[in-house]
């Protein structure tokens, strides 16, 4: 027996780091005055049909049928279509709705080193502000998440769709095979100038090609890249509008280690103004958070919002920081492990009153001797011992052993959950 190709069980050590890491992005999204929504599993097709493009469509949405009730459903794809359609049945909702999601999404691909075809995925998206101090808070918030997590060498890279329509389509006035070109040019991390030049020499004469070069080879700080863009393109009004907006998100979002990379595309058929990605220099796991602006995606349903936001990869997150050695692995979240030398009345009595302090606590359900219960806790990697026997009962007394320092203290049963909390803070 085994798993569906591309998805996983999780053993007990993956769930326990799976889970501190969701609370700890929690209460970063929750400083910045998000809150939760969740949304079902499962959509109508309809729902999730003509938001991602025909290759999706076509071949990674797990569509099907429903054998007792014959609509056609869809396991969701990712979660900001539902988060869309959510805000088309609840339109007065105060503005601007500020939410947070982390939940199981579905996508049918080749499974490879960060990529699941069952896997989580933690967004949080503003709808309502059409204004760039939006988009800058999402910034804000991927370097609070960077920062947590201490993953070094990281870079946020923003782009904008508008600038990239002002600079490409009429500034340099390519208006075929657009589609291709875009596609192209966001390879150029992955393959190289080489690659892609000589896939664009297919499609466009080459001066375009060089032109194309040049524009892509801009470097320097946001600030002086906008200011190479606007003295070669600046009276194109996309490129006035997308660069005064990336003014205002680059100054409010400073501490952000970002950069402006004008080769990067992202969803052509979805984002409409600022658009994000964060990556790491090792290990090459691909983009850690992608996102930005999607005005036009939620009038798909009725109304229409002005949207933005980003998606943080979790799985990415996770796999990354077991790679760089950032993450430990916790057998068990047991605190406690009380073990008997002979007075299961007074072990159970120790545990209860351990589990009203608020401590995880195991005891010996195998009627194994104490030798081997103490190996057992070692198994789980326990910190803490309680040894307790009749001696222990006769005085109200524990003999507390911290596995980690190897100190052992008799103390009061009272006593005993303070002891541990001090010790645990050695």
């Amino acid at each position: 027996m085994a798993t569906p190709k591309g998805m996983r069980d999780l053993p007990p050590e993956m769930s326990i780091l799976r889970k501190d890491v969701f609370a700890r992005l929690e209460r970063i999204f929750r400083r910045f005055g998000f809150d939760p929504l969740e949304t079902p599993i499962v959509e109508l097709w309809d729902t999730l049909k003509g938001k991602y493009g025909p290759e999706a469509e076509n071949k990674m949405i797990y569509a099907f049928k429903d054998r007792w009730g014959g609509k056609e459903l869809a396991l969701r794809y990712d979660l900001t279509v539902p988060l869309a359609r959510f805000i088309s049945e609840n339109p007065t909702r105060p503005l601007p709705f500020k939410r947070y999601a982390i939940g199981r999404v579905y996508r049918h691909e080749e499974p490879q080193r960060g990529r699941y075809r069952e896997f989580y995925q933690c967004d949080v998206d503003t709808i309502g502000s059409k204004e760039p101090s939006s988009d800058a808070e999402i910034l804000l918030v991927i370097g609070a998440v960077m920062k947590e997590f201490k993953l070094p060498g990281y870079s946020v890279q923003v782009n904008d769709r508008r600038l990239l329509a002002g600079i490409f389509e009429k500034g340099l006035g390519i208006n075929r095979n657009l589609l291709a070109v875009y596609r192209n040019i966001d390879k150029l991390d992955k393959v190289g100038w080489a690659t892609v030049r000589d896939e664009l020499k297919k499609i466009l004469p080459i001066g375009t090609v060089s032109r194309i070069k040049d524009v892509i080879d801009i470097q320097g700080g946001p600030f002086e890249v906008l200011d190479e863009v606007e003295s070669q393109f600046g009276k194109i009004d996309e490129v006035k509008t997308a660069s005064a907006d990336l003014r205002e998100i680059f100054e409010l979002s400073k501490k952000v280690r970002t950069r402006l990379n004008l080769s990067m595309v992202r969803g052509l058929d979805y984002y409409t103004g600022p658009i994000f990605e964060t990556i790491v220099k090792e290990p090459r796991i691909g983009s850690i958070t992608g996102g930005g602006r999607y005005d036009e995606l939620l009038g798909q349903y009725g109304r229409p919002f002005p949207a933005t936001g980003t998606t943080i990869g979790v799985e990415r997150l996770i796999d990354t920081g077991i790679a760089l050695g950032i993450f430990k692995k916790v057998k068990s979240v047991t605190d406690v492990y009380v073990v008997d030398l002979g007075d299961q009345n007074y072990a159970w009595r120790v545990a209860k009153s351990l589990r009203g302090n608020g401590l995880n606590v195991r005891v010996d359900l195998m009627g194994r001797n104490w030798k081997k219960q103490v190996s057992e806790s070692e198994k789980f990697g326990i910190r803490f011992i309680a040894m307790v026997g009749p001696k222990e009962a006769k005085k109200g007394v524990v003999t507390v052993i911290d596995k980690e320092t190897d100190k052992k203290k008799i103390v009061k049963l009272l006593d005993v959950p303070k002891t541990i909390k001090i010790l645990s803070k050695v």
